[in-house]
């Protein structure tokens, strides 16, 4: 059933590389697309928006076709597909678990997004706990925990102050109540790698448990829940080069196993009967299934293993080191146009992943975006990137320009603050970076080639 790409000798075209610069990227969905140009003509699309939505792997593609014909209910059926549909399901829970080299008694809890995991945990958490999270988090890390007491600590500018001020406040905590601290591991807006290990230290001498959210940091970087020390962690298939919408929070059980299932349903229910008084009694799952009722998204699931066993076949140290290639490139070019402005909260000099965020002076963001498409090809995001607390912080007090489109999230009669946000991976090709850098460096010299008008919120080419 398994007619698979040579997955091995993708990784030896990585590893035997010498130089990572050199290493080609590893083979998406999309690559060959050519995309028209309103200037006329067309050109092969550069998707450098990573950071939303990473395109899909191609070995990733070629299991999930391969599997298809196979496809069967999982967990409720007798016959061979299902059974198969069952093993399938099942063994990708386990890849996740060695991918994120979990604990012996954690679990993985397959779900349908970054944010769908951390809203599950705080359904989990105990009725009095406390939760900590950074005002520079992702509105799916900040905003989930409207039940439960949050203290919201304002934005660190080092590593360093990110350890302090949360030891600080939790120095300040109820000793022998229960606490939970979530932080991302890299910054969606600044692709800043957060003290990861350093805070979960911190966290645990003070009794608290922490939460990772590894959207950005999955795909660029290995992720070990027992280095880390973390209690759980939490990404999104879509980010790490798996299409279909599936997500995974992975961690200790005690709280997941003791609290209501998160869905109530078929698939969560061990047992279910009528009482005498005419109510139901039911028995729930211990188990994973506890929180995943209903048909598993089985396609999604294995889809996210497909893509951990091809990013682990093809080695970190050499993804990472390319991709360092590919920032450097980036920061080099976009630190000689002195119009533009990289945001950042611990300085140059930080580790970061592939996502860079910026604003262009003499621009508005989204008009810049939108030239960056219709002009070349490019395709960025613009906005406050579902971190508003954060981008508002870097971008501090000073309205933007507002160019020929205003801000999609700005309201009639508010000032523009959005920026522009570049991210690239696993598979970004170094024409996709170089020819961005070249398109902003002409774009400041030269202005649009053409004139923009804002429709439905969304600035774009005026063909009228």
């Amino acid at each position: 059933m398994s007619a698979r790409p040579n997955t091995a000798a993708i990784a030896v075209s990585v590893a035997e590389s010498a130089d990572p610069c050199c290493a080609a990227p590893l083979p998406v969905l999309g690559r060959d697309v050519t995309v028209p140009l309103v200037t006329g003509g067309e050109v092969t699309y550069a998707a450098l928006d990573y950071a939303a939505s990473a395109p899909a792997l191609q070995r990733v593609w070629d299991d999930v076709a391969a599997y298809a014909p196979y496809y069967g209910s999982v967990h409720r059926g007798a016959g061979y597909l299902s059974q198969l549909s069952t093993d399938l399901f099942e063994n990708s829970r386990v890849t996740v678990a060695e991918f994120l080299d979990c604990r012996p008694g954690d679990q993985v809890v397959f779900t349908r997004s970054t944010t769908d995991s951390l809203n599950l945990l705080a359904r989990v958490v105990p009725a009095d706990c406390e939760v900590f999270v950074f005002e520079t988090e992702h509105h799916a890390s900040l905003l989930p925990w409207q039940d439960a007491r949050v203290t919201y600590l304002n934005a660190p500018r080092t590593p360093a102050q990110a350890v302090e001020t949360l030891e600080r406040a939790l120095a300040d905590r109820d000793p022998y109540g229960p606490a939970l601290v979530c932080v991302t591991g890299a910054s969606n807006v600044t692709g800043e790698l957060w003290p990861v290990k350093e805070l979960a230290a911190a966290a645990h001498a003070h009794g608290a448990r922490i939460v990772l959210d590894a959207a950005q940091l999955a795909p660029h970087h290995p992720v070990s829940v027992k280095e880390l020390d973390v209690d759980w962690v939490a990404f999104s298939g879509h980010k790490l080069y798996a299409p279909f919408g599936s997500g995974v929070l992975a961690g200790r059980s005690d709280w997941l196993q003791e609290a209501e299932p998160y869905l109530a349903g078929g698939g969560a229910s061990r047992k279910v009967a009528r009482r005498a008084d005419g109510g139901v009694d039911v028995e729930w799952h211990t188990t994973a299934a506890r929180h995943e009722a209903g048909s598993p998204n089985v396609i999604g699931v294995y889809s996210i293993a497909s893509a951990c066993k091809a990013l682990t076949e093809a080695g970190f140290d050499q993804l990472v080191a390319r991709e360092q290639h590919l920032i450097d490139t980036v920061r080099a070019g976009l630190a000689e146009v002195p119009e533009v402005k990289v945001l950042s909260l611990f300085g140059d000099d930080a580790p970061r992943v592939g996502v860079i965020s910026f604003v262009v002076e003499g621009w508005n963001s989204s008009h810049f975006a939108a030239a960056l498409s219709a002009e070349y090809g490019i395709g960025v995001r613009d906005g406050l990137f579902c971190a508003h607390p954060l981008v508002r912080t870097l971008l501090g007090s000073e309205a933007q320009d507002p160019g020929e489109c205003g801000a999609p999230e700005a309201a009639p009669g508010e000032r523009s603050l959005n920026a522009i946000r570049v991210s690239f991976g696993a598979g970004t090709p170094d024409e996709h970076v170089e020819r961005f850098v070249g398109a902003v460096k002409e774009l400041v010299r030269d202005g649009a080639q053409w004139k923009y008008r804002t429709e439905d919120g969304r600035c774009v080419p005026d063909r009228g």
